[in-house]
């Protein structure tokens, strides 16, 4: 596929820190796309929490299938505006890896925990510490090796950066912005689950289709539609054929917008777009507004109802448990921790631990601390 001339180049790629010859059949992106799926980070995301914890219930979306979904509908806009596909996928694949046990109330909790240390602990910071140092597969280097610009979009597909407060960050063109195949992450994220949050809570029983229909914005209308021409149909059936207009809604939306910002902004080149005072990924208007509704109403209607409340509690207060054994026992940990422990301050590296573990190993640490400390 030819690329738009504000597209990342491959060819035109800073590289990676430790050069490596060139492979004979796979550009550098698509070789970092590879790297993501293999490394035991990637592996590990089919057993941490999206919304549900696997002690709830394993029918549901879990970190691994929503990343799988993130990279379906961004190599969509990506093919659709020109941009490469394969950095765009390789970003995708990588966005969540640093998230901790119990999707973002560990994260909450990881950060608080560091806070007392006076750090701080977010998953996209702790992704690049895992490609850069904690994956470790290859002879001739350190992690994974992975090109700059997949570097650099794991820390800036969501967030910008001040040049002077980020010193450590320095690398990475603090005051520039990112290729536009980084900026459009974050965005597909936040549809990728939205839509499927929605899906997930009428699933369960916790949203019922009365509620969403009745609340969730734009749905009520599309599925009263669909009703009139399909009267006979499942209700399940038309509700997921509201929620796949939703996200074809929303995706279209995205498209079009960029393209419009791409073009009103008359970038050219890579350089333009580093250069851009603002990002140029993004919804329209209309298209935001639906998007932060939807994102409200699941706030207000699902996140926070009183089941995932007491679940989230209870994983949180067993990851609090164990990273304060942990830290007062650091010889407990495995051995390659527990040197390290020696060697570097002992709450990152426990955090470190703790954040690699899935939910349920977490889980089983927190049974046998319990049980070593009654000494049954």
């Amino acid at each position: 596929m030819k690329l738009a001339s504000y597209a990342m180049d491959a060819a035109h790629s800073r590289g990676r820190r430790y050069p490596e010859p060139p492979h004979p059949y796979r550009n550098i992106y698509a070789r970092d796309r590879d790297r993501v799926i293999h490394a035991r980070a990637f592996r590990r995301l089919e057993a941490k929490t999206q919304v549900f914890t696997t002690r709830f219930s394993d029918h549901f979306r879990n970190r691994l299938t929503h990343t799988l979904e993130v990279a379906q509908i961004a190599r969509t806009v990506a093919g659709a505006l020109d941009l490469n596909s394969d950095l765009v996928e390789a970003l995708a694949l990588a966005h969540d890896i640093g998230h901790p046990p119990f999707g973002h109330a560990g994260e909450h909790k990881l950060d608080q925990l560091m806070r007392n240390f006076g750090e701080t602990f977010e998953h996209n910071l702790h992704a690049l510490r895992i490609v850069e140092k904690f994956e470790q597969r290859y002879l001739a280097f350190p992690g994974l090796n992975l090109t700059f610009e997949v570097r650099e979009g794991i820390i800036k597909h969501s967030r910008d950066f001040s040049a002077p407060n980020s010193l450590e960050l320095a690398e990475y063109l603090l005051d520039l912005r990112p290729p536009l195949e980084a900026q459009l992450i974050d965005l597909v994220d936040e549809i990728a689950y939205n839509t499927a949050d929605l899906d997930d809570g009428r699933e369960t029983g916790l949203l019922p289709l009365a509620v969403i229909l009745s609340e969730a914005p734009r749905l009520g209308e599309i599925y009263q539609e669909i009703d009139r021409r399909y009267p006979e149909a499942r209700e399940k059936l038309k509700f997921l054929e509201a929620l796949k207009r939703i996200l074809d809604a929303l995706v279209t939306d995205l498209i079009d917008a960029s393209r419009r910002n791409i073009q009103a902004s008359g970038v050219k080149s890579l350089e333009d777009v580093r250069n851009s005072p603002v990002r140029l990924i993004g919804l329209s208007p209309e298209g935001a507004a639906l998007s932060a509704s939807l994102k409200k109403f699941l706030h207000a209607r699902f996140y926070n109802h009183a089941v995932l409340v007491r679940e989230r509690d209870r994983s949180v207060a067993a990851l609090e448990e164990v990273f304060r054994y942990y830290f007062a026992h650091p010889q407990a940990m495995p051995e390659f921790y527990s040197e390290q422990a020696e060697r570097e301050q002992r709450h990152r590296v426990v955090c470190d631990y703790i954040a690699g573990m899935t939910d349920r190993f977490l889980l089983r640490q927190q049974h046998d601390i319990l049980r070593s400390a009654t000494g049954d």
